[in-house]
């Protein structure tokens, strides 16, 4: 490859998988995309890139996916949506063996650019404790307490690539991803994040004709969402920009998880009764993304209205829910669905 070449690690995930699809129409002719997960469970697979299977859990695959590589995306990392990461804090811990050891191939490959993907789960929770939360900007990470286990993997990593940068010149680069959603996510198995779980159980709903949810705590906690084709635009800005300090990347539109369920109750054109489990994990109460400094440094935000992007979310749910369960729902399945049947 030439020294052109960009890598995305995380390449089988979510973003990772939007994120190899939008270098390619951006006109990247060399991408190598890197995920530890089997082909066939990648979310999505692309044509005319340098697709590797490898555990950058170890130092040597991480030496062997950087050779060559001009710019490097480090998206991999073991996680989900809260009720993976507050039952798996050592599994997400470990994953500073990947940044740790991609760092490492990075600075001695002469990669040039080095940008990481990390969270706004690094945020301090004693500022998260009320549903009404005040946006959350970049300083409130400090003092820190971020969320137990993948909060902390994700604020320590940061720092690590802040001290390469300093001490050996890797042009690092942060965002801090405020709950990114949208078509060709996880939607099921446990990792998944709310926007998807919602749509899930919804379109279960709709089909089976149980016209009930259950909700995660008591629906009042709030959170902004992000849309993917956001994260993609603020990624790719943030990754070229000359800001060396992690940047929120996340909408500032702040809902609760009840209002986000009756957004999608509006969306599929029915009405659920709501049963709440108040001993479901449910994170901090609150938090919501202050793009003050996004919108100084870029000139940029997000702006992705919610119910634009749930909407295109849950018809592609809906019809992968279809495709995967076709042969076990019975007659009810060609039943008139709400609002997504009037527009197939």
């Amino acid at each position: 490859m030439e020294r052109q070449a960009v890598l995305v690690t995380g390449a089988g995930g979510f973003i990772g998988g939007h994120l190899v699809a939008e270098l390619l129409r951006r006109g990247h002719r060399h991408v190598r995309a890197v995920d530890r997960k089997p082909l066939d469970d990648w979310h999505q697979v692309h044509d005319g890139v340098d697709n590797v299977v490898a555990d950058l859990n170890r130092r040597e695959a991480c030496d062997r996916v950087c050779d060559d590589i001009f710019q490097v995306f480090q998206l991999a990392a073991d996680m989900g949506g809260m009720g993976f990461i507050e039952t798996h804090k050592a599994d997400c811990m470990l994953s500073v063996l990947i940044n740790t050891h991609m760092l490492l191939a990075a600075r001695d490959a002469g990669v040039r650019r080095y940008f990481f993907a990390s969270s706004a789960c690094v945020y301090n929770a004693d500022l998260q404790g009320d549903p009404d939360v005040t946006a959350l900007c970049e300083a409130d990470a400090y003092p820190a307490m971020p969320e137990d286990g993948y909060g902390w993997e994700k604020l320590f990593s940061e720092r690590m690539g802040r001290h390469f940068r300093e001490d050996y010149g890797l042009e690092t680069r942060a965002a801090r991803y405020h709950n990114v959603y949208g078509p060709q996510g996880t939607w099921e198995g446990g990792r998944e994040k709310a926007p998807a779980a919602i749509c899930r159980k919804v379109v279960e709903a709709v089909i089976s004709g149980e016209h009930s949810i259950e909700i995660w705590g008591n629906g009042e906690q709030t959170r902004s969402f992000t849309y993917i084709d956001d994260c993609l635009e603020g990624t790719l800005r943030i990754a070229a920009s000359d800001v060396t300090e992690p940047l929120n990347l996340g909408s500032s539109e702040l809902v609760s998880i009840n209002q986000l369920v009756s957004l999608v109750e509006e969306i599929a054109g029915i009405e659920l009764t709501r049963y709440y489990n108040p001993d479901a994990p449910i994170g901090v109460a609150g938090r919501n993304s202050d793009n003050t400094r996004i919108q100084e440094a870029l000139g940029w935000e997000p702006s992705t209205p919610l119910r634009d992007g749930m909407e295109k979310t849950y018809k592609w749910v809906y019809d992968a829910y279809l495709r995967r369960y076709a042969g076990r729902l019975g007659p009810r399945s060609s039943a008139p669905l709400g609002a997504h049947a009037k527009d197939r």
